[in-house]
This record gives structure tokens, C-alpha cells and sequence, in this order.
């Protein structure tokens, strides 16, 4: 991996899937409250993990990134969708979202819910309906193929089911209550794991993967989904609000479970470090076409935000 140039990478699948969002906003009547919102979330940077996991997972399987950009862009319109909804006076009630104010503060609460509303059905035309805002599209039956994974990820046995259980999680004593890991490990498969499976999963369809590699990706999409979230909990104690863009402690403060919480931090960093291991080792299947998953997996334990 030392001749791979991940920073590099990094930076260069971020602006491709930046270019065309603005290309899937400039679509729309720009002029509208409801469109300035919608850009003002979708457009305000953050790591585009989601879709950038698209894109590596569609190189690995032998095919060229561009044929998973439509994926890719829908996967990180409900993925902003969600973050606003989140942030919401009725769910973590945040000021700040990727060192700006949250939607619901730039505009309106009222707002900041059909907003999010608006990412997520756009999402689906986005796949459903791509027209002329992509240069290579799937055909029509992986389109379908990739809308059911993403609604599925992301509807009521998925994401939504993850978010309701992190809700009804909180204010309660966690520690005191049987099975806290497992119902953690639930949650958080739901809530974000499920959402960077069918990211990855999106990308190696969208390549026409054969079983085999669809199979190996799950394996490594799932351990590295739990590891992000874990890392999200460490951080939420010992990161650098400045660098991550919103502020640190909120967890604690909304008395929700954690790894730190039940693990400790230093068990909570150990099995961090686990998960990752075993997410490379799911991509011993494929050759160097996977080095971006593979880095990618490395930078989960590295990132300050």
C-alpha cells in the first residue's frame, strides 16, 4: 500500500462526487427556500465516505467508478437527509453539522424536515429516473436493484429502526440493563452499519459482481461499518471539536449508550482495532484494484473527524 496515494485519492473521488451533486441540485429550481436548504446540508463537505465506498467497491469488482456514481449520490443524499433529521430539537437537538449551522438553524425547523424529506425522495428519481446527469449508467434492472438495497438499508428494518432504538436508548441507565453490548451492536448495525453495507454493496452491483465478491464485500462493509460507529463514540469523548465540526460530549450529555460507556475507552480502541483487521482481511479476494478499500479501512481508525 505504500506506492498508494490515499490523501490523494481521497481528495480526487470527493470533488468527482461533489461535481455531480451540484449537477443533480442545478437541476432543480434553485431559487426555492426548499432548494437553498437542501444545498446548504448536501453541499457543506464532510468525508463522503458513503459514496466514496461506492465508487472503491464498483474498482475492486473490475468496473470504472463511473458506472456507481448514481448509487454513490444517492447513497450520500439520504445519508445528508438523515444527518438533518438527527440534528433536530426533537432528536439530538445540534446547533452545528460540519463546521456550519445545522439546517434546521440556517433556515427553519419546518424547513430543515422537508428538506431532509426532499433529499430522500430525490434520491430515489436520482436512481430511478437518472436522465442525462450521469456519463454511464447501469442498466435498467441494476437501477431497480440498487433503489431496493438503498430503500431497504435505509427505511423501517434498517436506518429508521436504528434511529428509533437509539431514541428509546436514551435516558436510561445503559450500564444497568442485561445484554447493553448487543443491543448497542444492534443499533448501531441499523442506524449507520446497514447504510455503509448497501454503500458498498451498491457499488459492487453496480459492476455486476459475481456472489463470491459481493459475499467477501458484506463481510468487510459489516465490520467496517461497526468500527466507523466506534469510532464515532471515541471521538464524541476525545476529539477536537474544531477539527470535527460539531461539538464533543454530546453523547454523554443526551445519556446515550456508547462503547466507551460499556467498554472503557482504551477496550473501546482495542476493538476498533479488531474490526478493522477483519475488515482487510475479508478483501484478501481481490487484488489491487481493492487497495482503496483497504486504505480506507486504515483511515476509520485514523480520522479526527
Amino acid at each position: 500500500m505504500s506506492d498508494f496515494d490515499f490523501r490523494a485519492y481521497l481528495k480526487e473521488r470527493q470533488a468527482l462526487v461533489n461535481e455531480q451533486l451540484e449537477t443533480i441540485l442545478g437541476s432543480l429550481e434553485n431559487q426555492r427556500e426548499l432548494t437553498r436548504a437542501m444545498g446548504h446540508s448536501l453541499m457543506a463537505g464532510g468525508k463522503r465516505l458513503r459514496p466514496i465506498l461506492c465508487l472503491a467497491a464498483c474498482e475492486a469488482c473490475g468496473k470504472t467508478p463511473a458506472y456507481a456514481m448514481p448509487a454513490a449520490c444517492a447513497m450520500e443524499m439520504v445519508h445528508t437527509y438523515s444527518l438533518i433529521h438527527d440534528d433536530l430539537p426533537a432528536m439530538d437537538d445540534d446547533d452545528l453539522r460540519r463546521g456550519i449551522p445545522t439546517c434546521h438553524k440556517a433556515f427553519s425547523e419546518a424547513t430543515a424536515i422537508l428538506a431532509g424529506d426532499g433529499l430522500l425522495t430525490h434520491a430515489f428519481q436520482v436512481l430511478t429516473r437518472p436522465g442525462k446527469l450521469f456519463k454511464r449508467l447501469p442498466g435498467p434492472a441494476v437501477l431497480l436493484e440498487l433503489a431496493a438495497i438503498l430503500s431497504e438499508a435505509a427505511g423501517v428494518n434498517g436506518m429508521i429502526e436504528g434511529q428509533m432504538l437509539d431514541m428509546l436508548s436514551q435516558d436510561k441507565d445503559a450500564t444497568a440493563l442485561p445484554s447493553s453490548l448487543e443491543r448497542l451492536e444492534k443499533i448501531h448495525t441499523l442506524k449507520t452499519g446497514m447504510m455503509i453495507r448497501a454503500s458498498v454493496l451498491s457499488g459492487a452491483v453496480s459492476a455486476d459482481a459475481d456472489p463470491a465478491m459481493q459475499e467477501r464485500l458484506g463481510v468487510y462493509a459489516d465490520k467496517l461499518g461497526l468500527a466507523f460507529q466506534v469510532k464515532d463514540d471515541i471521538l464524541d469523548v476525545e476529539g477536537d471539536p474544531a477539527v470535527m465540526g460539531k461539538p464533543a460530549g454530546s453523547d454523554e450529555a443526551n445519556h446515550k449508550m456508547t462503547y466507551p460507556a460499556l467498554m472503557g475507552l482504551e477496550s473501546s480502541k482495542r476493538y476498533a482495532e479488531d474490526l478493522v483487521s477483519e475488515a482487510v482481511e475479508a478483501l484478501t479476494y481481490f487484488d489491487e484494484k481493492a487497495l482503496p478499500l483497504r486504505a480506507i479501512a486504515e483511515y476509520i481508525l485514523q480520522r479526527r473527524r
